[in-house]
């Protein structure tokens, strides 16, 4: 009898220890770490470059992934609390949207899609001043599907578990795909934005569509090049969007066409523009100021934002950029001069906003003048058209066989 209670009385007491040493472990496991708060999301900045931030209340190293098909950033992150208000998540500059939520097993996620190829130009952690927490700030610029692609490569060699912002940024090609000789013919304006007008009716967005289709199906003929349009059709553009688009095809040559107006009615003949920060006389420092409006007069906001990188690469990129602009410029200046009238002083300079690409030669082609009755007789005209797209597809052959002959 008493063996019998002494039984119970151990059973007793092991499962109590056993329930003891339960609780000891439990305790002594470290506690789940609190989800970090994300909250105050913010995006500014246009097609070419775009800036995401947000608040983080704890320091954290996300992992940075790129996908295709759409063009997408995948931040993956610590379980999060996500404070976001939804008007922030309205689409602007190269991001058409913005998901995220709760992966489970204490990880969360954030994925960002953009218009078109990009790359990370720039990821910062700061630290708040005058506020507990930090800022996460991510800096996408518009790029080539070339660059993008090398991207991807250089991603998928990655051996670490984790892509870090650094190297999503400085990821250079390995090798370059071969590139065919790229060319994007920008019709001006278009959509709510129409133009110049002529005396007679003629709508500058129409003019320039009708002569880009046919300079671009002279070049798809040669056979020789890769041609793209900014537009094919009757819709706006923003001025930013255009530029986008020439680097995102990683664009030899951008030849943006228009034809406006002038006050001085017997002015007449085609002009030829390369960029600027000065301009050469006071009717192109004029007629850029119009241009650079297009987008305001659409009714779309301006933002005041300047995307220059102070960087000696980029500064000399940009420099040889502009050599190639001004070469291309005097060739199409002497073969426009064989096949129509040119104004006087027919190569000139202003600050176009469509030809700013820091590695695009550009420039801004005006056929002729809807002040003018003449010019807009010719311009309504096909076969003129057709002698000036013959003009500019030669001088097109000449540059680009020297950029080749370069290895540029």
């Amino acid at each position: 009898m008493i063996s019998r209670m002494f039984d119970r009385a151990a059973g007793r007491l092991g499962k109590g220890l056993a329930a003891f040493c339960a609780i000891v472990f439990l305790l002594s496991l470290p506690a789940a770490a609190d989800p970090i708060e994300l909250r105050d999301l913010a995006i500014a900045g246009d097609s070419l470059k775009t800036r995401m931030l947000f608040q983080v209340d704890a320091e954290t190293e996300p992992k940075l992934t790129l996908l295709r098909s759409p063009y997408r950033l995948v931040i993956d992150l610590p379980e999060a609390k996500f404070r976001f208000d939804h008007k922030a998540l309205k689409p602007k500059g190269l991001i058409t949207g913005i998901r995220y939520g709760d992966l489970g097993e204490g990880k969360s996620r954030i994925i960002v899609s953009a218009k078109g190829p990009f790359r990370l130009a720039d990821f910062d952690l700061l630290k708040n001043e005058k506020q507990d927490g930090s800022r996460m700030v991510f800096d996408l610029e518009a790029a080539s599907e070339q660059a993008f692609e090398a991207l991807l490569a250089e991603q998928a060699t990655s051996t670490g578990s984790t892509e870090t912002a650094a190297r999503v940024a400085n990821a250079q090609p390995s090798q370059q795909a071969k590139h065919r000789f790229t060319i994007v013919i920008d019709p001006g304006h278009g959509g709510i934005d129409g133009g110049a007008n002529g005396a007679t009716g003629t709508v500058e967005k129409d003019v320039t569509l009708a002569f880009s289709r046919q300079l671009r199906d002279l070049l798809v003929e040669a056979g020789e090049y890769n041609v793209v349009m900014t537009r094919d059709d009757d819709s706006f553009l923003r001025l930013d969007e255009r530029v986008r688009i020439a680097r995102q095809h990683a664009a030899d040559l951008l030849i943006s066409i228009h034809a406006d107006t002038i006050r001085l009615k017997s002015v007449r003949g085609a002009t030829v523009y390369t960029v600027s920060d000065r301009a050469s006389d006071a009717d192109s420092a004029e007629l850029a100021d119009r241009e650079n409006l297009s987008d305001q007069l659409a009714g779309i906001q301006i933002e005041d934002q300047d995307h220059q990188v102070a960087d000696i690469l980029v500064d000399l990129i940009r420099r040889e950029t502009h050599t190639f602009s001004m070469t291309f410029a005097k060739s199409l200046v002497g073969e426009l001069k064989q096949t129509v009238t040119m104004i006087n002083k027919p190569h000139r300079f202003a600050g176009f906003k469509v030809l700013r690409a820091p590695d695009v030669p550009s420039v801004l082609l005006e056929l002729g003048y809807l002040s003018n009755e003449g010019d807009e007789q010719h311009l309504r005209d096909p076969e003129w058209r057709g002698k000036a797209a013959a003009g500019i597809a030669e001088a097109i052959r000449e540059f680009a066989g020297a950029r080749l002959r370069s290895g540029g």
